[in-house]
């Protein structure tokens, strides 16, 4: 500790003008001239009884100032000496003491250059004594603003890393100025700056043990198959408990060599118990088992799929399994073969490249559309709405839930704010037609305000709450149904009445139509409300040619049979000059990124719904030779619509949400805000090159 010597020499050199004593030994040495006064004091009242005594007493009065005085003048300078010289023992042992201390400590000056290690320090960081330089060159994360004296803080703690070690830094100010106040035996004037304590803590065998522990925690887990009953019946029936037996022991076999246990609990599901360790290397392996499940194959034509869902770092074991719930829920209705991870800080999804699988069964169906009816039957009115910018799907869907409610002689309204060129020729279906009410279509504010307490919410063609048309509407409703074909992320629509959400069908027209078919024995759609869902399944679709099932057909067959016109629906949808030329452009300018991903720029500067466009675009460059999917940029009120679709070579779902978006497996989209067209095709070459740095696509 040098400082301590220049302070030694700087007293000794300006002792008479800054160093005065102070405090109980100034006042014990002064003691004498007090006792002197009280002398004085008596030999007043001597004089009072006898002046002759009085005299003697006055002359050992002076004699004993005299004395005193001569004794305190003499005595001064050596008595200062005698006390700095202690205060330099003193100082020597505590010097001692701190250089032999096993804790890691250092003294640092007001810019954070090292100026005094002890030799726990010095081992530390491999140096002798007399390192000098900066903080920062050893500890790279204690910059200069982080000191203690940068900041309001006079005391800062961190977690730094050296070497292999882990350690907890805690820096302490220490004012110069303030020790010389403080101080019980002098005081001294002048003294500025601060130097800055640091010792360090060393944590890694705790992390170590932590981190042990942590991954010793439980980790629960579902595994579901997706299509059992369906690829049972591609396999010839003899050979039925083989497959089975094969998926048992596939599934087993994995889970064991995880040192984890795997139970099934029903014909299809099975239940995994393992440590937080092996959970997160199967996150390291991107879930595997996807893949490896589907090799198994005695002749069945439907490839096995399965679906996982795993929960971990819960308060509790209860929580673990709640959180594989709801994770292997979330995995089912994104259509299943990919594994969904919840904890409770965010969800994470793996796999889902496969295309979701028709269910031939229309159980579900009904089964919901009876609740639904039973859910309205008891309320006063039903307020149905879609997503923000609604689409030709999602107000079809919502025509077809009016219908419903009308059935059941209940008053409903459509929640609808913008309405984009493609909805226009539909919507002008229904306004100022006299067999409809004025406030059928409504928007979020009139809503809002005739919303009453027995109402229940219809939202269809989203499950996201914050993009829907009147996201205020879910917390006035008590009642909320939804209905959706799109996969669930981490954010949906909680606490629903019901929820029917369905990835593998084509559009929220199709399921919709199949409600209605259960709803009533008679049910008759007008032919307005046909054209309406049944252009929404065609939009959806692509004109039948993509995500196209039996099921599809059939709702499109029962549309038909309530008055749905081929022609006029085409006639409805037939492009301008403007979006047919618009259409072209962005076609024409596309790039071909890494020789498989088409992207393009769609302006749209005369065009009333230019979204729509560029997702027609998007869809017109699928159709180039060697393209597996095409990205579309729109510029649209100060936001960036990227619209993406693909065949069944890429899951653009995935590509889009780890751009805040989302989608289905081959129809997508995401929204940028405060970024501009270029910097939107920056986005997506940066998440293509991960995701096949990742082996996420092929390159």
């Amino acid at each position: 500790m040098r400082f301590m010597t220049a302070e030694r020499s700087g007293m000794g050199i300006g002792m008479k003008n800054s160093v005065k004593l102070k405090g109980r030994l100034k006042g014990y040495l002064q003691s004498s001239l007090y006792l002197g006064f009280l002398l004085i004091v008596v030999d007043i009242l001597i004089y009072l009884l006898d002046y002759r005594a009085g005299l003697v007493l006055s002359g050992f009065i002076i004699f004993y100032f005299a004395i005193i005085l001569s004794m305190l003048l003499y005595n001064k300078p050596v008595i200062m000496n005698e006390l700095v010289s202690f205060a330099t023992q003193y100082g020597q042992i505590q010097r001692r003491l701190l250089r032999d201390l096993e804790l890691p400590h250092a003294l640092l000056d007001d810019s954070g250059r090292v100026i005094w290690t002890n030799i726990a320090f010095e081992k530390m960081i491999h140096q002798d004594k007399g390192y000098r330089k900066s903080i920062t060159s050893l500890f790279p994360s204690i910059t200069k603003d982080k000191l203690p004296g940068m900041n309001e803080e006079d005391e800062v703690e961190f977690d730094v890393e050296y070497e292999s070690g882990n350690y907890i830094a805690k820096m302490k100010k220490i004012s110069l100025k303030e020790m010389a106040e403080n101080s019980d035996i002098i005081e001294a004037k002048g003294y500025e700056g601060y130097l800055v304590a640091l010792y360090l803590f060393d944590e890694t065998a705790l992390k170590i043990a932590l981190k042990e522990v942590d991954d010793q925690s439980l980790a629960v887990g579902l595994i579901y198959l997706d299509n059992y009953d369906e690829a049972l019946e591609s396999v010839e029936e003899v050979r039925r408990s083989l497959l089975i037996a094969l998926i048992d022991r596939k599934v087993n076999k994995y889970i064991a060599a995880l040192d984890g246990i795997c139970k099934k609990m029903e014909k299809d599901k099975y239940l995994v118990i393992m440590r937080k360790e092996a959970a997160l290397q199967l996150q390291e392996n991107r879930f595997d088992l996807l893949e490896d499940v589907k090799t198994v194959n005695i002749g069945n034509e439907m490839a096995v799929t399965i679906s996982i869902g795993m929960g971990y770092n819960g308060l509790s074991y209860a929580q673990n399994y709640e959180f594989a719930r709801n994770a292997i829920d979330i995995a089912l209705g994104r259509g299943g073969d990919q594994a969904v991870v919840k904890i409770p800080e965010n969800v994470s999804y793996y796999g889902g490249k496969s295309q979701q699988v028709e269910k031939s069964t229309r159980v579900k169906a009904r089964v919901k559309a009876h609740a639904l009816k039973e859910i309205i039957s008891v309320k006063d009115e039903v307020y149905v709405m879609g997503h923000r910018m609604g689409d030709v799907d999602s107000f079809g869907a919502s025509v077809g839930i009016y219908r419903i409610a009308q059935s059941l002689d209940k008053r409903a309204h459509i929640v609808l704010n913008d309405v984009t060129s493609s909805m226009q020729p539909m919507v002008e279906m229904f306004q100022d037609n006299d067999e409809y009410p004025q406030d059928m279509i409504i928007n979020s504010a009139q809503a809002i305000e005739m919303v009453g307490s027995n109402a229940v919410l219809v939202v269809v063609d989203v499950n996201k709450p914050s993009i829907t048309e009147c996201p205020e509407l879910l917390k006035r409703c008590k009642s909320v149904v939804v209905l959706d074909h799109h996969r669930q992320g981490s954010e949906i629509i909680e606490n629903a009445t019901l929820s029917y959400v369905e990835a593998y069908a084509s559009s929220a027209c199709e399921m919709v139509s199949e409600i209605l078919q259960y709803i009533s024995d008679n049910m008759k759609l007008r032919s307005e409300e046909a054209d309406c869902m049944y252009s929404g399944i065609m939009i959806d679709t692509n004109n039948f040619m993509t995500k196209t099932g039996v099921r599809t057909f059939e709702a499109a067959a029962f549309l038909r049979r309530n008055g749905a016109d081929v022609t006029r629906v085409r006639k409805l949808f037939r492009d301008d000059a403007a979006e047919y030329k618009a259409k072209a452009d962005a076609v024409s300018q596309a790039e071909i990124y890494r020789n498989y991903y088409a992207i393009s720029v769609c302006t749209g500067e005369d065009v009333a719904s230019p979204t729509i466009v560029g997702a027609q675009a998007a869809n017109e460059l699928l159709n180039i030779k060697g393209i597996k999917a095409s990205f579309i940029l729109t510029p649209y009120n100060g936001l960036i619509y990227i619209s993406a679709r693909s065949i069944d070579e890429v899951n653009v779902q995935v590509v889009m949400e780890r751009m805040g978006g989302g989608g289905h497996l081959n129809i997508a989209g995401a929204q940028i805000e405060n970024g501009s067209v270029e910097e939107g095709i920056v986005t997506i070459k940066r998440t293509l090159d991960a995701m096949i740095a990742e082996g996420e696509l092929e390159a």
